[in-house]
């Protein structure tokens, strides 16, 4: 009998145990859960702000267990106004305060703010009442627009070819200085001269239809200001043309810069094997190009001499910048590109010549452009050298004007020897033919610059 009784008390104080840990384990859980969470709330508000006071400010808040309340306060030093806020949705982890500045009760005539911001989760943590977390930040008011003013520009800008500008503009919580096109592209202005000018050379692609830019200036506060430049517009036409792809072409120069890409391109018939490689191959190409040529330095600009580009010596002119070229096999039309470059040759290996000073920015092969030389001349402006037989400098180079930068060749996608030669403003290939042109430079770029200088010191 005791033995009975014994074994039953053995298993009440199991059944005991496992209930205790049970309410433990379940206890634990309960606070481990987002019920519980001890997570605060985040505020995402700098220390410091401007603001112009039209457009409100957001200020995101996030939270793990969801969002219960959140309490927004304005002082101008005198006074301190609470800022509604909308309804809060169900256990939203994610929300933004909208700051709208109250059309009554403070007076931002001191020029500084103090914004106060509180959130609160739907947490049980602290007693059930919540994890909080509160932020402030001074703001500084600032309603005055950047001045902008332009200075002195190119006469005209031709379809294809390019144009400088020189301008004015000045704010003490300057944020962002650019160019803003009509087609998307944004130029970066250089610091010129002295304190508060500019210098830009800006671009209309051949591929475009319109130009039309603007100076646009936004401050910290988020005040904008926009000012067109003026620039005479001159079309122009460029040339088309057909070609037909012969086999020998497409099992020669194609397959070859097929092998570049071998999984791609060995399942594909011949006329495949030349559209890829003229269209979403010379588009790789060109990318990398852009991607290296986008590029300005910010270093001020005192003075922007340049002679003619002659780069090479006798060189002839086999194929034109700009030829608008469709590529025909076995009697259809396969593929179509752009010849964004003059075709110049002279004879076999001739020496290129880097006709201005500048740093080499790529000394590489690059698929259609074989052996590829680009060196950066400063304000923006690229002149790259294709299909070299051999490159004699290296990416970092600093390079004199008349310096032999490389040899002509037939790498890449070249029939025959000779230098493929193009000059690109921040990523835009323009007009070579102007900058082989000592009155185009003299008038579109010595004289602009020259005339600048002489406004400012006045």
């Amino acid at each position: 009998m005791r033995e009975r009784r014994q074994g039953k008390g053995y298993i009440r104080a199991v059944l005991l145990l496992l209930v205790i840990a049970g309410i433990i384990y379940g206890i634990n859980a309960l606070f481990q859960s987002q019920y519980f969470e001890s997570n605060k709330p985040k505020i995402t508000l700098k220390e410091r702000l401007f603001w112009n006071l039209n457009t409100p400010l957001s200020i995101p808040i996030s939270d793990d267990s969801g969002l219960k309340s959140i309490q927004v306060f304005l002082s101008d030093g005198d006074k301190q106004i609470q800022i509604p806020q909308k309804e809060i949705a169900t256990l939203a982890k994610n929300f933004t305060v909208a700051v709208a500045f109250p059309k009554m009760g403070l007076s931002g005539k001191n020029g500084l703010l103090k914004l106060t911001v509180k959130a609160t989760d739907v947490s049980k943590w602290n007693f059930f009442t919540g994890n909080s977390t509160t932020k402030q930040a001074i703001i500084i008011i600032d309603d005055k627009k950047p001045e902008v003013f332009p200075l002195i520009s190119s006469y005209g800008i031709t379809k294809g070819g390019a144009g400088l500008a020189i301008f004015k503009a000045s704010d003490k919580n300057l944020k962002k200085l650019t160019i803003e096109t009509n087609f998307g592209k944004e130029f970066k202005p250089t610091p010129f001269y002295k304190k508060g000018y500019y210098a830009v050379l800006v671009a209309w692609p051949l591929t475009q239809k319109r130009f039309s830019a603007k100076i646009v200036a936004i401050d910290k506060a988020g005040n904008k200001t926009r000012s067109r430049l003026s620039f005479f517009l001159k079309n122009k036409k460029y040339r088309e043309s057909t070609i037909t792809a012969k086999d020998s072409f497409i099992n020669g120069k194609i397959a070859d810069l097929a092998e570049d890409r071998p999984n791609e391109t060995k399942n594909l018939t011949p006329a495949q094997k030349l559209d890829y490689i003229n269209a979403t191959y010379r588009g790789e190409n060109n990318k990398l190009i852009k991607d290296i040529t986008s590029k300005v330095d910010q270093n001020l600009l005192e003075n922007f001499k340049l002679q003619p580009f002659y780069p090479l010596k006798n060189g002839k002119v086999v194929a034109s910048h700009g030829d608008h070229r469709y590529y025909k096999y076995h009697d259809k039309i396969i593929s179509e590109a752009y010849h964004l470059g003059l075709d110049l040759a002279s004879t076999k290996r001739a020496d290129i010549l880097i006709t201005n000073p500048g740093v080499v920015v790529f000394a590489n092969y690059n698929g259609i452009y074989g052996n590829n030389l680009i060196v950066y001349h400063g304000l923006g402006l690229y002149s790259l050298y294709g299909h070299c037989s051999y490159i004699a400098v290296q990416k970092g180079d600093i390079v004199n004007a008349w310096e032999v930068g490389a040899k002509t060749g037939a790498t890449g996608l070249a029939l025959g020897d000779h230098l493929h030669f193009s000059l690109l403003i921040q990523g835009i290939f323009v007009r070579p033919a102007e900058w082989m042109d000592s009155k185009w430079m003299q008038t579109n770029i010595t004289d602009v610059i020259e005339g600048a200088k002489k406004m400012i010191d006045k």
